[in-house]
């Protein structure tokens, strides 16, 4: 599993930590991790929580990543940008048990945490098994077992109702302020780890002219002697 972290703005000093926690537990498992920043305070390129939905949104729908973790000072607000983009099913999650929960009720692709509340002594160990809640075993199975099937029907029906109240997410990204866009999309290394992942082509060509990015072309065909 493709696993991506964004960081905003007014925790980015934390990046560090988080990656750090988050790929000690999810690398052994076999999972990639691609971290998109911002990686300090003082990165040129500054992510909003606003911003952190857009590139959720970008990442999950362009499959250029499986799995979101992200978050903000309280991560409610990270939660609502993620949930209003289409394909995006993000949960506030805390502590373990939120994590354990999370994944056997709701099956999402996306976890918002908050980096600033409750963000005390000892937060790493509760990265640490937050994420190992989330990211060891099988998904979706149900909390308690015998209500696994009308979980699994939920899960289902909440799909077809925001694919049914939202746009998909090329028209999102042509329809969204293109300054912000641009914004969200504007990560050092961005272009290194979208590029490489995403199975979007629409969307590809798109955001690399959004950038100002020469489209890919085809290797030449070598000279027959």
């Amino acid at each position: 599993m493709k696993i991506a972290l964004i960081t905003e703005n007014s925790q980015a000093a934390k990046n560090a930590v988080i990656h750090a926690a988050l790929t000690e537990v999810a690398e052994p498992l076999g999972h990639q991790v691609f971290n998109y920043g911002m990686y300090t305070a003082e990165d040129k390129a500054s992510l909003t929580y606003i911003m952190n939905g857009l590139l959720a949104g970008i990442l999950l729908n362009s499959r250029a990543a499986d799995f979101v973790v992200t978050g903000c000072g309280t991560g409610l607000g990270s939660m609502l940008a993620c949930n209003a983009m289409p394909g995006v099913f993000c949960g506030l999650v805390i502590d373990p048990t939120d994590a354990f929960l999370f994944a056997q009720i709701n099956d999402g692709n996306c976890i918002s945490m908050p980096y600033a509340k409750g963000f005390g002594w000892a937060a790493e160990l509760n990265l640490r098994d937050v994420y190992g809640k989330l990211f060891t075993g099988e998904t979706g199975v149900g909390y308690p077992k015998e209500r696994a099937e009308i979980m699994r029907k939920n899960r289902s029906i909440l799909k077809d109702v925001k694919g049914a109240a939202t746009k998909d997410m090329l028209t999102v990204l042509k329809s969204v302020d293109q300054d912000l866009l641009k914004a969200a999309v504007a990560g050092e290394r961005f272009a290194e780890y979208f590029y490489a992942n995403s199975q979007d082509e629409a969307m590809n060509a798109y955001l690399r002219e959004l950038r100002g990015e020469a489209a890919q072309r085809p290797a030449a065909e070598p000279a027959l002697s």
